[in-house]
């Protein structure tokens, strides 16, 4: 009896020690699959909530931002490959943006995150041009030159020379963010609402910058809002354009090129190879303001 009750007691001992191993291992499984399971539902809210951030492709690009000592803030766009213009099919393509031809973007370079604000402007140049005057609304008329001295004063208040106006090959490039569609969002100028201020809408003034969707690479009011200067000379189409992104200039034209659209735009003129010109010299529009460049 005596030998039977030790065999007992040894067969509980030996069950007391085996059930940590067997609770750990429990545990263990138990904790994989919460692992897995959580990382599927981060991945479907990812879907649910957040997919046109992935389609758009803004997920797949780590933006890197700088600022600057009056708050221009910069993303940087890396260097790469592109078609400028529009292909043969796009819909209310203009001669102007013909023929389509690739440009090829070297060196990586910091695009502003918003249009030139009039807070900025004021900091730099000591007053206020604008029409609609807040000082977070873009900067507005303004002429080419006016944004060339606004860019020599910023560089002389940095101590450097790294601030330009971007080239039209540039702005496009950055516009676009990888994309082929007439908009950088798709092809239906009906979500056109969610990304810019323009005429369809009948926004009758400027706004704030940045109150709308971003394009892909973190770029706001590309379309829209002011229509924006950039350093090339105008030319009616691209026949003889470089395959770089160096300003074409060089024919001694007054006339300067304009791109995204501004308040005034409609929807056509608010695509991404859409293009304007005006003389260098206008200023007495409220629908013209700029955005900045800084060499990497």
């Amino acid at each position: 009896m005596q030998e039977i009750d030790t065999r007992e007691n040894q067969r509980a001992s030996n069950e007391q020690e085996c059930m940590p191993k067997k609770k750990n291992k429990i545990f263990m499984n138990v904790s994989i699959s919460a692992i897995v399971l959580g990382t599927m539902l981060v991945g479907l809210i990812m879907l649910t909530s957040g997919c046109s951030d992935i389609l758009d492709g803004s997920m797949l690009f780590e933006q890197k931002t700088i600022n600057n000592s009056i708050g221009m803030e910069f993303v940087l766009i890396p260097a790469g490959e592109f078609n400028m213009g529009s292909p043969s099919d796009e819909r209310d393509k203009d001669e102007r943006e013909t023929p389509l031809h690739t440009v090829t973007i070297e060196n990586a370079y910091y695009m502003g995150k918003y249009e030139v604000t009039q807070k900025q402007w004021v900091e730099v140049m000591g007053s206020n041009p604008s029409h609609f005057k807040e000082e977070t609304r873009p900067v507005e008329r303004v002429s080419w030159y006016d944004a060339r001295e606004f860019i020599k004063k910023l560089n002389e208040l940095e101590g450097t020379d790294k601030y330009r106006l971007p080239s039209e090959a540039e702005w496009e490039y950055a516009a676009r963010a990888g994309t082929t569609t007439r908009y950088y969002f798709g092809d239906n100028e009906s979500d056109l609402s969610e990304y810019a201020w323009y005429y369809m809408h009948f926004f009758d003034e400027t706004h704030p910058v940045g109150q709308k969707k971003p394009n892909p690479w973190g770029l706001y009011d590309m379309y829209g809002n002011v229509g924006e200067w950039v350093h090339d000379e105008w030319h009616k189409t691209y026949n003889g354009a470089s395959s770089n992104t160096i300003p074409w200039i060089g024919d001694g034209e007054s006339r300067r090129v304009l791109r995204g659209g501004g308040w005034t735009t409609v929807s056509r003129g608010c695509r991404s190879a859409s293009r304007s010109f005006f003389e260098a010299g206008y200023r007495s529009g409220d629908i013209y303001g700029f955005r900045v460049v800084k060499v990497v």
